[in-house]
């Protein structure tokens, strides 16, 4: 009796459905041993690459299957490509053969090819666009008609630090995670109406990938465990989660919500002469963050800016 009131307390994942992109190794190993240890069914996709994207034999999604099995849970393992629209279409099949549908979506897959941008080819720019960007649009196309059949689904797409705030040297990876952060923003209000929630993990652990940015000083990487990511990312694909559109910076212990706001601005008469001078003497009031407000859509935001204009006319 006890033990059902302690379950009753927890949160599970009973006939969930999880697959899991990136689940090899560092967070999304993480995931997806968490998420079967409580009771999901994982599909856990990995293509066995290195951190710069170039394949290795080691079948990774295969021994985190294992384990999970191992754990008395329910897993199989995936190698399809999340940068291939076929591939990413397999990943979603290979749910629906093994466990019939699809209930949740951790978009964790990625890659780093770091240079300075003049030095970087644009080869390796559109390569990390494909897998951090695309990949996500392509699973997240291919998973959606299932969860919108069903009316539910939890979708779980991963951002960075860099793209919200920028990092040296990662021009590509920034400019893909701000993607899947302007994805999310307009993908959440599709839908919403179908029960299917999208938010955002900025994950700060110190997995393989992280460690080659050299970003994190090597005294806390220690702290930096992945596994304190997968308790916020666990809660947001749960049922007990009912917020869509929030970016969550993760990590040692931190967590916090991250998001875009505006200024109060200035407001100058459109009938008066505006000009680059006038721009240039407003400039600090129009740079001021006193005050500044987010927006759940750009409706809002176009009410705050032209409201105004329209009540005139």
């Amino acid at each position: 009796m006890l033990e059902d009131q302690r379950d009753d307390m927890q949160i599970l994942f009973d006939d969930k459905v999880a697959i899991i992109t990136g689940a090899g190794s560092g967070l999304g190993r993480s995931y997806a041993l968490f998420l079967g240890s409580r009771r999901a069914k994982v599909v856990v996709n990995d293509v066995g690459g290195a951190g710069n994207g170039i394949s290795r034999s080691k079948p990774s999604a295969k021994i985190v299957a294992e384990e999970i099995k191992s754990r008395g849970g329910e897993a199989v393992a995936n190698f399809d490509s999340v940068a291939d629209i076929e591939g990413s279409q397999m990943i979603v099949k290979d749910a629906l053969e093994h466990f019939g549908t699809v209930d949740i979506l951790i978009n964790n897959a990625g890659i780093l090819r770091d240079k300075s941008f003049l030095k970087m080819s644009l080869e390796d720019f559109e390569l990390v666009l494909r897998v951090h960007l695309l990949g996500s649009v392509y699973v997240t196309r291919a998973a959606l008609p299932v969860m919108k059949e069903k009316s539910y689904g939890r979708i779980v797409m991963t951002t960075s630090v860099a793209g919200l705030f920028g990092n040296f040297g990662q021009t590509n990876y920034s400019a893909a995670k701000m993607g899947v952060v302007g994805f999310m923003n307009s993908l959440k209000l599709e839908a919403e109406k179908y029960n299917i929630l999208i938010n955002t993990v900025a994950p700060l652990a110190a997995t393989e990938l992280a460690k080659q940015t050299g970003v994190f000083p090597e005294k806390i990487l220690p702290l930096l465990k992945p596994e304190l990511v997968t308790p916020l990312v666990a809660y947001l694909c749960s049922e007990a989660c009912h917020t869509s559109g929030d970016i969550i910076s993760a990590g040692g212990g931190y967590y916090a919500k991250a998001q875009m706001v505006e200024g109060p601005g200035i407001r100058i008469n459109p009938g008066e002469e505006i000009t680059p001078e006038r721009i240039a003497q407003s400039y600090d009031n129009i740079n001021n963050m006193k005050g500044a407000i987010s927006f759940r859509n750009t409706e809002d935001e176009l009410m705050v800016a032209l409201g105004p204009l329209m009540n005139r006319s």
